[in-house]
């Protein structure tokens, strides 16, 4: 499969709204039910690329998107502003083809580059392959939240992975400013 990672623009929106409403529909990766719409997408790509955080996709050479990838606020608490959660989501022809793994290198690079000191992967339905290919980009267990969501007619498991990124907890952050946008913490 010949692709390209790439940052995510706003023309990107309508292929992510497909990618995502399939995954709602048929997966256990989010705990939504209902697909959001085309305008809701927009308005949540906004909110993680204005703030400052990396938004990617994997575009095939025909310009067919596979998937894409970002990473956001794992909470909004100031403390946390060092740490960030990924979220990946694959069109179902790109799954099991490295396409994930590659998303996921790319998105760690961005966001060590950014100034980020931790990333964490909240893996709902505990999907095997999603912890397979967090594991293998160096990410370690965290902890397992039983029972946290009920979809498609069955409780599902949470996983939570963690990276270190760039020098990690080995020194202290610069504490008046915020990765993302190199601005001063609010």
């Amino acid at each position: 499969m010949n692709y390209i990672i790439r940052a995510a623009d706003s023309g990107d929106i309508a292929a992510f709204t497909e990618i995502y409403r399939e995954s709602v529909l048929n997966g256990v990766a989010s705990y939504e039910i209902d697909p959001p719409s085309f305008e809701e997408m927009r308005t949540r790509y906004a909110s993680i690329t204005e703030q400052g955080y990396p938004y990617i996709v994997a575009v095939e050479q025909t310009g067919l998107i596979l998937g894409y990838a970002y990473a956001s606020a794992f909470r909004t608490r100031p403390a946390y502003r060092w740490l960030v959660e990924d979220s990946i989501y694959l069109a179902p022809d790109a799954r099991g083809k490295g396409v994930g793994k590659a998303l996921l290198a790319d998105l760690i690079r961005r966001s060590t580059d950014l100034g980020f000191r931790q990333m964490v992967a909240v893996i709902g339905g505990a999907h095997p392959a999603s912890i397979a290919v967090h594991r293998s980009a160096g990410f370690e267990h965290g902890g397992l939240m039983k029972a946290t969501g009920f979809k498609h007619g069955r409780w599902l498991d949470t996983v939570i992975m963690q990276k270190s990124l760039g020098e990690g907890a080995e020194s202290d952050p610069t504490l008046d400013a915020h990765p993302a946008t190199n601005r001063a913490a609010d």
